[in-house]
């Protein structure tokens, strides 16, 4: 394995920052977790710590048959949760059918214990978050003077991203219209936006996992419940949309999660695409699916992957190996054209100008798998730092 000057490699980053058409996000969980909320093996800890003894117990007895299902030592909330779901549609959530020792209603109840849990859990560390540097992404979002439709993709269900494009008077758009009951839309996302259209500069939110503010909401004269996002709630009265999975509300119409899958596919297919990584493990295989799909397919997409650890570099060895146009940076390591080296830093080669923004030298490491120092990494690049300030600041 040989070396590669970070230096150098930032240089090309700007590059690509400056003159690229089309800039696209992907945030995963260790975004959130820049901002104190928990990752998902502290989550899965608070769920279990929450639940009562009865539900606890087949709380446990789960992640114990999950561990040989699924050959892995890690078993995470999302796991438990697909698999409680997969046991609901099975016995048809009835008291009288049995899958792995757990009757359907038990597994209805501690699917909706489980979202509770989530929900108040994210919600406590949600209410004393300092979003100042998600407000300062936005304000840097909103000012890029590109002509194409911005457009963040995440898997976190938490709301951090609404609070802070509100909080920055930011319009943004999840695919949800109307104002009693919003209600999804699929032909809104489906349709190319004109550039004389009103919402063109609005950002686009593509929640892949759900959301807080989502529940199914049953209708009344019909034996099927609908998705519908609801403001700002501090006790949710219906089941909420977490991680979904369940085929038993599959609709006539396409439901929010199925509709960002596809448009995920399309955004990667578009043509010349920027595309950031950041604080997403590839954890989940279908979307891992569409994502290097979009990489074999289109010549014209570059993806940079920036790892918070070394070891989910490594992790990505076989995937970024495979393909050239994807990039993974970490603090030590980095993979460029299939290939892996180790960082150096290596001042008689490039600007080493601000290089505290991605380089820290008492620990020879890049930071940008830092959410917080890719945000400071950003405006300093675009040189609008006074403005974005006066943005955050009110001015």
């Amino acid at each position: 394995m040989g070396f590669i000057n970070v230096i150098q490699e930032i240089d090309e980053l700007k590059k690509l920052l400056s003159y690229s058409k089309n800039i696209g996000f992907f945030f995963g969980a260790g975004m959130s977790c820049a901002f104190g909320l928990p990752n998902v093996i502290k989550l899965t800890e608070d769920v279990e710590l929450k639940l009562d003894n009865d539900m606890k117990t087949v709380f446990q007895n789960l992640k114990q048959s999950l561990v040989v299902l699924l050959g892995k030592t890690s078993i995470s909330v999302e796991d438990i949760l697909n698999y409680v779901r997969q046991i609901r549609e099975i016995t048809g959530e009835r008291n009288d059918r049995k899958y792995d020792g757990i009757n359907g209603e038990t597994a209805r109840i501690l699917d909706e214990m489980i979202c509770k849990n989530i929900f108040e859990i994210i919600q406590a560390q949600e209410e004393g978050a300092d979003i100042t540097e998600l407000r300062k992404f936005f304000a840097w979002l909103d000012m890029t003077n590109r002509n194409y439709v911005k457009e963040i993709f995440t898997t976190n269900y938490d709301l951090l991203l609404e609070k802070a494009m509100e909080h920055n008077h930011v319009p943004y758009f999840d695919g949800f219209v109307g104002s009693y009951e919003p209600f999804f839309w699929p032909e809104s996302i489906e349709k190319a936006i004109s550039h004389n259209d009103l919402t063109f500069n609005w950002i686009r939110l593509w929640k892949i996992h759900g959301s807080l503010n989502w529940e199914f909401r049953k209708e009344s004269t019909l034996n099927r419940s609908k998705i519908v996002r609801i403001g700002k709630v501090d006790k949710p009265e219906n089941e909420l949309v977490i991680y979904p999975s369940k085929e038993k509300y599959n609709l006539s119409r396409k439901q929010p999660f199925i509709a960002y899958f596809d448009r995920l596919k399309n955004y990667l297919l578009q043509g010349e695409l920027l595309f950031i990584f950041s604080g997403y493990s590839f954890s989940d295989q279908h979307i891992n699916e569409i994502i290097f799909n979009g990489h074999r397919q289109n010549p014209r997409l570059y993806s940079i992957v920036l790892c918070f650890s070394d070891e989910q570099v490594d992790s990505m060895v076989d995937y970024a190996m495979s393909y050239l146009n994807l990039c993974v940076m970490g603090p030590k390591k980095m993979i460029i054209n299939g290939k892996l080296f180790d960082w150096k830093y290596d001042e008689s080669v490039g600007d080493t100008n601000n290089s505290e923004l991605y380089w820290d030298k008492p620990s020879e490491k890049f930071t940008l798998g830092d959410y917080k120092k890719l945000v400071d990494f950003l405006i300093a690049n675009s040189g609008r730092r006074s403005s974005i300030e006066e943005v955050v600041n009110g001015k």
